[in-house]
């Protein structure tokens, strides 16, 4: 007959009780000056916890506005890197960026936007054609789809011309909150936040506009930013997310905002 040794009987064998070590007693030992045994983590995963459970601290409204003043001072013009010709490019360039990069949809477009500059031009291409110039993008068959119904629609509903509001541009095929965001502010001026994933990264990180979705930190931002800025706010926080607050690894060391930011982790990567 097998036998199943089980931790229960191994405990018996020894004739005491195995306790899970505790990370309270150790840290309360640590404290009163002795050993621990359990070592306390370092201390980037402590600033990274903080910074995920949104307990970074908010900057002050100085502080914001003075972030906008070098950023402006960097970069007095910025503007999106998506290549357009007219409004309507523009709009269908936005389209097709959705959760793909701005090179990939560069790269695919001069083609597309070289037989169709017009919401007429592209409904009269036809959605297969649409389709078939757009393959290199992700989801390519769901946009191209969503531009040709979109040209028909702006077509038949609008005139051809591009809608300026935020509801009406929300209303065509493809086109959410921040895409309708992109396109009032880059082709018509509008004081829009377009919160992107760099934009809601660097929102929380920094503690400029924390919030727990895009909306929470679009709204936080239209509140916060300085009048001055604000026509070129969204596009210098991308720029900043996209290549220098990156993701996994933020270049804190060569940030110009790396003083006024709140991120609890930032002096652990300087």
């Amino acid at each position: 007959m097998i036998v199943k040794y089980t931790a229960k009987m191994a405990k018996k064998a020894r004739g005491k009780k195995v306790k899970k070590p505790s990370v309270k007693k150790a840290l309360t030992k640590a404290k009163k000056g002795k050993a621990a045994k359990v070592a306390a983590p370092p201390k980037r995963a402590k600033a990274d916890a903080k910074a995920e459970a949104g307990v970074t601290p908010p900057m002050t409204a100085a502080q914001i506005e003075e972030a906008f003043r070098r950023f402006q001072a960097a970069e007095p013009e910025p503007k999106t890197e998506l290549k357009y010709v007219n409004p309507f490019t523009l709009l269908v360039a936005v389209v097709l960026s959705a959760q793909a990069t701005d090179a990939g949809v560069n790269k695919a477009t001069p083609a597309l936007f070289a037989l169709a500059d017009t919401p007429a031009k592209m409904a009269a291409l036809g959605e297969d054609k649409i389709r078939e110039l757009v393959k290199t993008i992700g989801l390519f068959r769901t946009k191209a789809k969503n531009v040709a119904a979109l040209a028909h629609i702006l077509v038949d509903q609008f005139g051809g011309e591009i809608p300026r509001t935020r509801e009406e541009l929300e209303s065509l095929p493809g086109v959410g909150r921040k895409t309708a965001n992109v396109v009032m502010n880059s082709a018509f001026g509008a004081e829009t936040f377009a919160v992107d994933t760099h934009i809601f990264r660097v929102g929380n990180r920094t503690g400029m506009a924390t919030g727990k979705n895009p909306l929470e930190v679009e709204l936080k931002l239209e509140k916060a930013v300085p009048g001055p800025y604000r026509r070129h706010a969204h596009h210098w926080l991308i720029l900043h997310g996209r290549y220098t607050c990156i993701a996994r690894k933020p270049l804190c060391e060569r940030c110009i905002i790396a003083d006024l930011c709140q991120w609890p982790a930032k002096t652990a990567l300087q």
